[in-house]
């Protein structure tokens, strides 16, 4: 496996001058990392925007959670929140609904966003419309709080969604191509603690904010910290030199390659070698439809794909769930965060040591087995709480580890669209899971069923897949099938 990474390394201009890691690097994934803070507070926010709330018929003094078909308006329980959407426009009863599917809406803005800005990130650059982004989920984040009517609030989310969507896959894409082979897979699952972190600190803006005004405009207004990496941000190198803008990309390398303490002598030679390198890349191209075409890939497809939608569906879904379990909303939701930075750093080891099938298969187990057995344990909140925090635990790990397994799985000609495809598949996943989340208000075993089921049937579709770990990445189509 060294000897495949050092031809690599000798290979690739880009890293030979400025190092697959240094100070140059270091620096910008720490400034990009920043970045996964509000992408966590945004995805997870509904948890303290539409927490449960007991409430009543305006006739009655108790609360009783009980829909009357006379009852007009109701009143809610405001010991632990203010104000919430659900109070402000009466998301109970028949319209309960509505609050699952703003949160559908919003996942959706966030596969649209990582669409369009992928492909506006091709076209124009990583960095402009990683700035765009951000711009963009600073005014449509402010612009939600001040939201006048359930609809207002959901096509605003669906902009900040989008540009969320946006910050996600052009910060991912920027860090991943400055960042030598060697330390990719490493770099690629410590870009997630900090969303991790992000999902912890949630929990003490919902403490400090009961009212949901408050509480979005806060979670949003660090936004305007980003405004700074228009000074901060080069452009990526890397895209420079496929589109023949190599005199920038010159200047970008010899910068980096001086903060690292390497020569620059040799730098417009390397640029000028690699520009060429790229434009014969890039003519080998082929259709996400070619994943399907031969019986081998297109089953991996399949079963990587779906792996993707567990895990988009399971983390999101049992996330929220862990918010509606029994017990105070502001530790079940500070414990479930917490234990996902352990989780992230475990997936490194478990991936190298066990290789991305085995991890794959044995944490999906994890996380099935744990929420079943929500189904069979006596009701109580913290022993709930404790076999959904084992879940997401797993879950947790899947989600780093199917992000390594795609990009190893599909072959070179069709890897971006067989990683969008599957990231497209994981955002399925995650707009329909607060529709299975809130099925506890019908039927409390159906959402722990369906997240220890769907997990189990993911790891059997493992079995068909080839373990990636220290073995040549697939360059043609024909090398994939084999």
């Amino acid at each position: 496996m060294l000897e495949n990474e050092n031809k690599m390394f000798a290979e690739d201009p880009l890293t030979k001058a400025i190092g697959a890691i240094g100070k140059w690097q270091i620096w910008i994934c720490f400034v990009v990392f920043l970045v996964k803070f509000p992408v966590a507070w945004h995805q997870m926010s509904i948890i303290f925007l539409a927490p449960p709330m007991n409430f009543t018929c305006a006739t009655n003094e108790e609360f009783d959670n009980v829909c009357l078909k006379n009852c007009s308006s109701y009143k809610y329980d405001h010991s632990t929140f203010e104000e919430t959407i659900i109070s402000q426009w009466d998301l109970v009863c028949d319209k309960a609904w509505l609050k699952n599917l703003t949160q559908t809406i919003f996942m959706l803005g966030i596969l649209v966003g990582n669409m369009v800005f992928g492909h506006l990130s091709d076209r124009f650059g990583r960095r402009i419309p990683f700035l765009g982004a951000v711009f963009l989920q600073l005014l449509s984040g402010v612009a939600t709080a001040y939201s006048v009517n359930w609809y207002m609030f959901t096509t605003l989310r669906f902009l900040l969604a989008v540009a969320t969507g946006g910050t996600m896959v052009t910060s991912f894409v920027l860090t991943m191509e400055l960042i030598g082979a060697r330390y990719r897979d490493t770099v690629g699952i410590i870009y997630q603690i900090p969303f991790n972190l992000g999902h912890l600190s949630l929990p003490l803006f919902g403490y400090y904010l009961r009212n949901w005004n408050t509480f979005q405009l806060a979670i949003s207004l660090p936004s305007l910290l980003f405004l700074s990496y228009y000074f901060l941000l080069p452009e990526s190198p890397r895209w420079l030199l496929t589109i023949g803008r190599t005199e920038e990309a010159t200047k970008i390398m010899e910068v980096a390659a001086k903060r690292n303490g390497r020569p620059t002598e040799n730098i417009s030679t390397s640029a000028q070698k690699m520009a060429v390198e790229v434009s014969t890349t890039n003519e080998g191209r082929a259709s996400v439809l070619a994943l399907f075409r031969t019986p081998k890939l297109r089953a991996r497809t399949i079963a990587i794909c779906f792996n993707w939608f567990v895990c988009g569906l399971c983390f999101f879904g049992v996330s929220q769930y862990i918010g509606h379990v029994s017990g105070n909303i502001f530790i079940n939701v500070a414990i479930s965060a917490a234990i996902q930075v352990p989780a992230t750093l475990i997936s490194i080891y478990a991936n190298r040591v066990l290789g991305r099938k085995i991890t794959l298969i044995s944490f999906n187990c994890v996380a099935g087995l744990s929420c079943l057995l929500i189904t069979v344990v006596p009701h109580s909140g913290a022993s709930h709480l404790t076999l959904g925090c084992i879940g997401l635990w797993g879950i947790s790990i899947c989600f780093a580890t199917v992000y390594l397994y795609a990009g190893e799985l599909f072959p070179t000609v069709v890897r971006n669209s067989g990683v969008g495809l599957s990231s497209t598949v994981a955002r399925v996943g995650s707009m329909v899971a607060p529709f299975v989340a809130t099925l506890a208000h019908t039927s409390a075993w159906l959402p722990p069923l369906v997240f220890g089921i769907v997990p189990l049937i993911g790891a059997c579709l493992c079995i068909i897949l080839p373990d990636t770990r220290g073995k040549k990445l697939p360059d043609t189509l024909e090398e994939g099938e084999a």
